[in-house]
């Protein structure tokens, strides 16, 4: 596997990053709760070649390289690039073993520093709305692309279509403080349709296409969910220093705002979000 250093990301982003153990429990938890079946739906709007050159930009632990491995051929390339080397790390350490190991990098989604017109497909899942620079983001997608190559990538719907989460992060707000709140509402982009669509194609992307995917995720209690949502993210640095006191009643009032979600199973939270595909043009 390759290293490659390229610089960091803006302050923005920077605010998203998640330590090393953080990086563990994003892995452990969110991964097969959420970024698993989210990317193989991901993967199949891609539609990758057996032997395509696959790039997952913003890849966190990897695991839309790991899906990608799993559907392609054992030859065929894959490249994963995040910011964080913490998570980084992580992808290194669960990575399968295949005939061409993926390669994982430390860089920059809007200064990739990779070589143009490389890959066949770029996947990005639920990265794009923290990007300070989208433009400039998906710019360099398309330029890392071969002509005719496609992009895959998903952005959570904002939470006036993910009401669970607004309960979620108003419950925050009442017991862990604002900045939680405001975390918690950060991977959900005030993006339209139509707004998704122009900034494809404003980044000269060609035949752009946005649906939306309604998905669901569930946790055994609604306990369970606000420790695994909370570990697992760069909301732990304002839920961990919570007394018990003040922590079982974010836990109780997120319960009572989700009383509609709960069931037998535990809870259950409606998702939409937005998946897009488009090509970069033969002569683009």
């Amino acid at each position: 596997m390759t290293t490659q250093n390229i610089p960091q990301q803006s302050p923005s982003w920077q605010g998203w990053q998640l330590t090393d153990s953080t990086a563990q429990a994003y892995e452990r938890f969110l991964v097969p709760a959420i970024f698993a079946p989210w990317g193989r739906e991901l993967l199949r709007s891609a539609d990758p070649a057996p032997d395509a050159r696959v790039l997952d930009v913003a890849c966190g632990t990897g695991v839309m390289a790991r899906i990608a491995a799993e559907r392609l051929n054992a030859d065929a390339e894959i490249t994963g690039v995040d910011v964080n080397p913490d998570m980084i790390a992580v992808a290194r350490a669960v990575a399968p073993e295949r005939a061409e190991p993926i390669t994982f990098v430390v860089g920059d989604a809007c200064s990739l520093g990779l070589p143009g017109a490389d890959f066949d497909t770029v996947l990005c899942q639920q990265a794009l709305q923290f990007f300070d620079d989208r433009h400039a983001a998906l710019s360099e997608m398309r330029r890392v692309l071969v002509p005719g190559g496609r992009v895959a990538l998903s952005v959570l719907r904002p939470l006036s279509h993910n009401a669970a989460y607004r309960h979620f992060a108003d419950a925050l707000d009442h017991h862990a403080g604002p900045d939680a709140g405001a975390m918690m509402r950060s991977p959900f982009a005030n993006l339209a349709v139509d707004d998704l669509r122009d900034l494809m194609r404003g980044a000269g992307f060609a035949r752009v296409a946005v649906r939306i995917a309604v998905t669901s995720v569930r946790y055994p209690s609604v306990a369970e969910m606000v420790r695994q949502e909370t570990v697992s993210s760069p909301l732990a640095a304002h839920v961990d220093g919570l007394g018990d006191v003040t922590r079982a009643a974010l836990i109780e009032e997120t319960g009572h705002l989700l009383a509609d979600q709960l069931d037998d199973d535990g809870v259950v939270l409606p998702v939409q979000t937005y998946l897009a595909t488009a090509e970069r043009p033969a002569l683009g």
